[in-house]
C-alpha cells in the first residue's frame, strides 16, 4: 500500500510539473487571442479605427474597476456621468461599443497587458512580413503522449510492486497479463483513439468550406487597402448588394471600368504592393489584365473585343442550410463590415477573418444592442424595429435590448 502511494504521488507531481511549465506561455498567448477575437474587428493597438487605438488604456483609465465595468456594460457607464467616456462616447459620432458581459475580468486583464505591451512591427523590409502565430497542438499531443506513457509505467511499476509486496507476505501470486492482452488497458486505448477520432470527424465535418484566414490566390491582384482604404471607396460602391439582398455580390466588370478606363497605371509613387510570401506586384500589370478580361483598349480609348468574366475564388462559405442576409445585418442592423470581415481596409490580399462558426454569430447576437429610433436625442434608429416599439418605451436608463431578445437566437432566423 506504501508503495501504491509512492507511484500515485510521482504521477501527479509529474503531471503538475507539466501543466506548469505551460501555464505561462498559455497565459501570454491568451491577450492576443482575446484581442483577436473581440476587439480586433473595431480596434487597433496602435491605430484609431472603428474605435480608438487601446495601447495605454491603463494609463488613461487608472481605476480597473471602472475600465471592467465600461467593457461589460458601457450604457451603464455613460449613464453615470463618467466625464472620459461620455467625451470618448461624442468624440466617436455616439457610436456605442459592444458590451462584452461575458468577458472576465481576467480576460479582460489580459487584453488590457497585450495592447499596453504591444510592439509596432519593424518595416526593415518591405517584403518584411509578421511571423505566423505559432500552433501548439503538436507540442500539446506530444506532451499528452508523453504522460499516457509515464501514466502507464507507473502502473506497471505499481503492479511489479504489489507483486513484490504479495511474495514477501506468502500471497500466491496470479500470472501476469502481457500488456497487449490486458483488457483494462486495451479498453483504455481503444476509448482514447474513439474520442480522439470523433472529434477530429465532427471538426472536419464542421469546417467544411469554412476555413479560417483562407486567402487565394485571385485571377488579379486587387488590394482592398488601396481600393477601400487609402481611396476611401465606400464598400457599397462595389457591393452594392450588400445594401438591399441577400448576397453583397462581386461586383460586374463595368463597375471596375468606370473608374479604370480613366486610370490605365499605378502610380510607382503610390504604396508598393507585395503578395503574402513578400513579391512584389506590379499595379499598372494588373490593371492591363483587368484590360485583357473587358476587352478594353485603353490607347483607343474604347471597346474592341468581347469581354470574359473573371473566375475570381469565392472565400467566405456557409453551408446550404443556412440563411444569412447582408441587408438585414447591414442596413436594419447597421453592423459595419469590419464586424465580420475584419479589417478589410489593411488588406491587400482578402483571407477569411472568422470561422463563421454558429457559435461565434450566436455570441454576435448576444451582445449587439438593437438601434431603436429615438427621437428625443435625434436617433433616426431604424424603421425595421418600430414592431418592438413596446421594448422601447419599457427601457430604462442604461438599459438595453440585445438582438437575442428580439429573437435572434431562434432556430428559424436562420435555418430554413
Amino acid at each position: 500500500m506504501h508503495n501504491r502511494l509512492i507511484a500515485k504521488r510521482l504521477f501527479f507531481s509529474l503531471f503538475f510539473l507539466s501543466l506548469f511549465a505551460f501555464a505561462g506561455k498559455l497565459e501570454a498567448q491568451d491577450g492576443k487571442a482575446l484581442f483577436q477575437s473581440n476587439c480586433a474587428s473595431c480596434h487597433n493597438p496602435i491605430k484609431v479605427v472603428t474605435g480608438p487605438a487601446l495601447k495605454g488604456v491603463s494609463d488613461r483609465v487608472p481605476d480597473k474597476k471602472l475600465l471592467h465595468a465600461w467593457i461589460h456594460n458601457n450604457a451603464a457607464v455613460l449613464a453615470s456621468g463618467n466625464k472620459y467616456f461620455n467625451d470618448l462616447y461624442n468624440q466617436y459620432n455616439k457610436t456605442p461599443m459592444t458590451p462584452f458581459p461575458s468577458l472576465t475580468d481576467a480576460e479582460i486583464d489580459a487584453i488590457i497587458k497585450y495592447v499596453d505591451t504591444y510592439q509596432e512591427p519593424t518595416a526593415e523590409s518591405p517584403s518584411q512580413k509578421q511571423a505566423p502565430e505559432t500552433d501548439n497542438s503538436l507540442l500539446y499531443g506530444i506532451l499528452t503522449i508523453i504522460l499516457a506513457v509515464i501514466m502507464l509505467t507507473l502502473l506497471q511499476v505499481n503492479s511489479n510492486l504489489k507483486k513484490l509486496s504479495d511474495e514477501k507476505e506468502g500471497i500466491p501470486a496470479a500470472e501476469p497479463i502481457p500488456f497487449y492482452r490486458n483488457k483494462a488497458y486495451i479498453t483504455f486505448v481503444i476509448l482514447i483513439l474513439f474520442v480522439i477520432g470523433g472529434y477530429k470527424i465532427v471538426e472536419g465535418a464542421i469546417g467544411l468550406g469554412r476555413s479560417k484566414d483562407y486567402q487565394p490566390v485571385q485571377p488579379i491582384y486587387y488590394s482592398h487597402k488601396v481600393h477601400a482604404g487609402t481611396n476611401q471607396i465606400s464598400c457599397l460602391y462595389c457591393h452594392g448588394g450588400a445594401w438591399d439582398s441577400k448576397q453583397a455580390s462581386v461586383p460586374s466588370l463595368n463597375v471596375c471600368m468606370n473608374c479604370h478606363a480613366a486610370i490605365n497605371e499605378y502610380s510607382s509613387k503610390s504604396e508598393k504592393l507585395y503578395r503574402e510570401d513578400g513579391t512584389e506586384v506590379n499595379g499598372t500589370e494588373e490593371i492591363q489584365k483587368l484590360y485583357s478580361y473587358t476587352g478594353y483598349d485603353p490607347k483607343a480609348g474604347k471597346y474592341t473585343a468581347p469581354a470574359k468574366p473573371i473566375e475570381w475564388v469565392k472565400i467566405h462559405n456557409l453551408p446550404d442550410h443556412v440563411f444569412f442576409s447582408h441587408a438585414q445585418h447591414i442596413r436594419a442592423g447597421k453592423v459595419q463590415c469590419q464586424t465580420c470581415h475584419g479589417p478589410i481596409q489593411e488588406m491587400n490580399e482578402v483571407k477569411q477573418f472568422t470561422d463563421l462558426r454558429m457559435g461565434w454569430c450566436i455570441n454576435c447576437h448576444r451582445s449587439t444592442k438593437v438601434n431603436f429610433p429615438d427621437s428625443a436625442s435625434g436617433n433616426e434608429g431604424n424603421k425595421f424595429y418600430s414592431i418592438y416599439e413596446k421594448f422601447h418605451k419599457d427601457l430604462k436608463p442604461g438599459d438595453s435590448i440585445t438582438v437575442e431578445k428580439i429573437g435572434g437566437t431562434e432556430c428559424q432566423k436562420c435555418h430554413y
